[in-house]
């Protein structure tokens, strides 16, 4: 790592850390803390597919995405927090417990995010305040140590100024559409009111530009967003094993082992097409840029913005194989299941396109190259899409599932010389990592 690695004030031991938060480091990675924060979002995304699967339509899509990137854009909360000061030090475990129990609370929320039910607390408002609590909580970890500093400090007011006009516009999404406007109108000026505020905390990171993304360590940058990939892919694998009455009424059938077989294939063939060779690429893409503004720009384009589709992707493919187990097992259903419908294809085919989309985004936005493999199958997927909507979903799925095996093996052939490379660097840093804490260890343990 070179000089351009470390911020301005970012070294340890000096007067602006002396007050309980301690600075990351250029080589750090993340945190045992930061894995827990995780687990949270298992649960948020898990409560975004049952409410989306529980009332299908397309506003609901729409909603699903809405909750999805407000979540994502709180999760990137938690990702700039921990690239910039050590989250298991200090104070910050005890903000860090406050904040992933606002998380929680904001999960918990979710089903009543857009309107508000009989009995108990407002469900919207809620929603709204537990988001301003989280966000705000994140901006406070780095007030903290901005504050005595007069420049630092106006900068972070104005961090400060979207998440507090965002929440206003969900507290008006909560409180005005019921009185202004009736059914399909006033579902869609909330909708518009949630857009809004998406669009001011998305816009005021373009306008801002490296404010927010300050990334003094390129593996925990990269560490961070990979693995959230994994707690998405995670989650699609819990969709497809925990469909109503499966685990503990449903037989287990030929049809119900083929399904679960062609899921898994569909989960691990994306996993693959981002985790073989493009994830490691990246990262080494970002440790090769020395030059703070450049690196910001890239963090911010390649993994908070371009990662959004990703994860937004792999949550429409866990919504469209939820319950697909227990619909096969269902005495009454045909043996290969009934057809999948316009409404899950759009899903399926449309998440896993979402998902391809975002990665040659990455391509471009991180090499300036045409990923020209998953372009060709977003095609393919919508040519194909008239056809499995028509066919029973165990073959509409196996359809999907050889799509994107044919994909992701078409890619890796493309890659092949960035892969060797690629993976060879990857595994000699490891390597060397691995040798150096190993004589660490040995002379200090």
């Amino acid at each position: 790592m070179g000089a351009a690695d470390r911020r301005p004030g970012a070294a340890g031991g000096g007067q602006r850390w002396s007050r309980g938060v301690r600075p990351g480091a250029p080589g750090s990675r993340t945190t045992r803390l930061e894995l827990y924060y995780d687990v949270v979002f298992v649960f948020a995304f898990l409560t975004v597919t049952t409410v989306t699967s529980s009332r299908p339509s397309v506003p609901n899509l729409i909603g699903c995405l809405l909750v999805l990137s407000l979540l994502w854009w709180c999760w990137t909360g938690f990702a700039i927090v921990g690239n910039a000061v050590r989250t298991d030090q200090g104070v910050l475990p005890l903000i860090g417990f406050v904040t992933l129990a606002a998380t929680f609370l904001l999960a918990l929320s979710m089903p009543k995010a857009f309107v508000d039910r009989p009995g108990g607390l407002n469900g919207p408002l809620v929603f709204a305040g537990c988001y301003f609590l989280v966000r705000m909580s994140q901006l406070s970890v780095l007030g903290w140590v901005e504050w005595p500093d007069p420049a630092r400090r106006r900068r972070w007011l104005l961090l400060a100024s979207p998440p507090v006009i965002a929440t206003a516009l969900l507290v008006t999404a909560a409180l005005v559409p019921h009185r202004v406007a009736d059914d399909a109108a006033e579902r869609w000026l909330r909708l518009l009111l949630w857009s809004s505020a998406l669009l001011v905390e998305y816009g005021a990171g373009v306008l801002l530009r490296g404010a927010y993304w300050a990334v003094l360590s390129a593996g925990h940058w990269a560490e961070r967003h990979a693995l959230i990939v994994l707690v998405a892919l995670g989650e699609s694998v819990i969709a497809l094993g925990f469909g109503p009455r499966f685990v503990t009424e449903l037989p287990l059938t030929w049809p119900v082992m083929a399904a679960a077989v062609l899921g898994i294939a569909v989960v691990s063939a994306l996993w693959w097409a981002y985790f073989d060779t493009l994830a490691l690429a990246m990262e080494q893409a970002l440790h090769g840029i020395r030059e703070p503004a450049a690196r910001a720009r890239l963090a911010r384009d390649a993994y908070t913005y371009l990662h959004l589709p990703l994860i937004a992707g792999i949550i429409f493919v866990a919504l469209g194989l939820k319950d697909l187990l227990a619909e096969g097992a269902e005495p009454g259903t045909p043996a290969w299941g009934e057809p999948l419908g316009g409404f899950w294809v759009l899903v399926l085919h449309g998440g896993v396109a979402v998902y391809l989309l975002g990665l040659a985004g990455l391509g471009w936005r991180t090499w300036g190259e045409v990923r020209w493999v998953p372009l060709a199958t977003v095609v393919l997927l919508a040519a194909l899409g008239p056809l499995s909507s028509r066919v029973p979903e165990l073959a509409a799925v196996g359809l999907l599932a050889l799509v994107c095996g044919a994909s992701t093996g078409a890619q890796t052939m493309v890659d092949g010389p960035r892969r060797r490379r690629t993976r060879q660097v990857a595994l000699a840093e490891q390597e060397a990592s691995e040798a150096e804490q190993s004589r660490w260890r040995g002379e200090h343990l």
